[in-house]
């Protein structure tokens, strides 16, 4: 494939872009969300070092999602039920670091390889798997657009309700357990709230790549800020405008939604990488 061709699938779809953007408008509005929200719950992923706990999820995710494409159930409820069983497994299981990633090193190859068997089985539409992978810009319906938020809500009600002991136990576990804080059920609780985010993200991003919404805005972040409110509010902005930015310029090409979105991310991240280096060296000068 050469450039005009490259430019073509990327940006082919400008000349009826204002229509095309009315179609998917349900997606973008469940893009600003889930970036909004996605960002606040990945600072605590980032913070607890739950990173590889998000991927594990995204792929009982999938396999929940692939199995209710296959018996034609609803797709958004097989993922979160999906996610469910995956969070509440290494919530229950994984207590300890050294638990938590053996049960995911498990649970995620176990979960791909489901999903691909009923993938294999479904004799539907290709780019309805295909979706379940790397996302898909028309695939929130309105129906399904109220759920997602509601859901989102959900997950930010929840977040917001546990907001102080989940960060204590997230700094300072040891510390947060002498105090009485109930860590366990906070961990808990964050597991379950962590696969609700996690299912509906992949609806929108795919399975393989949903740690661009939860894991790198918080990262980037967690690099040029330090303050408890300056870094949540922070990997929000970058979340949402990763999402909604990713979209936006997905409507303009043929390409699935997954590679803007990942690759905004992505380049948010460097230049936070960057600015934190550059603010680190003069302060080591100073």
């Amino acid at each position: 494939m050469n450039w005009p061709d490259i430019a073509d699938a990327m940006f082919g779809g400008l000349a009826d872009y204002g229509e095309i953007l009315v179609l998917v408008s349900n997606s973008v509005i469940a893009g600003a969300v889930l970036g909004l929200v996605g960002g606040l719950v990945g600072v605590f992923v980032m913070q607890r070092d739950m990173a590889f706990a998000v991927h594990g999820i995204s792929e009982l995710s999938f396999a929940g999602a692939a199995f209710a494409l296959l018996v034609g159930f609803d797709v958004v409820t097989g993922s979160i039920v999906g996610s469910l069983i995956a969070a509440a497994i290494i919530g229950v299981l994984g207590a300890r670091a050294r638990d938590r990633n053996s049960i995911i090193g498990v649970l995620m190859p176990f979960g791909l390889g489901l999903g691909i068997l009923f993938l294999s089985l479904y004799d539907g539409r290709s780019a309805n798997r295909f979706s379940l992978l790397t996302g898909q810009i028309v695939s929130v319906q309105s129906g399904q657009l109220g759920w997602l938020i509601a859901i989102s809500a959900v997950v930010l009600l929840g977040m917001l309700l546990i907001w102080r002991p989940l960060r204590f136990d997230s700094l300072d576990p040891q510390s947060a357990a002498a105090r009485g804080v109930p860590t366990t059920a906070v961990s808990f609780t964050f597991m379950l709230l962590l696969g609700l985010i996690v299912a509906v993200s992949v609806h929108i991003i795919g399975a393989l790549l949903v740690m661009a919404l939860l894991v790198t805005p918080a990262a980037a972040a967690m690099r040029v800020a330090t303050g408890p409110i300056a870094v949540p509010v922070l990997a929000a902005v970058f979340g949402f405008v990763s999402a909604v930015g990713g979209i936006l310029l997905a409507i303009a090409g043929t390409l699935p939604v997954s590679p803007y979105i990942t690759t905004i991310s992505f380049v948010i991240y460097l230049v936070c990488r960057g600015v934190g280096s550059r603010r680190d060296r003069v302060t080591r000068a100073a």
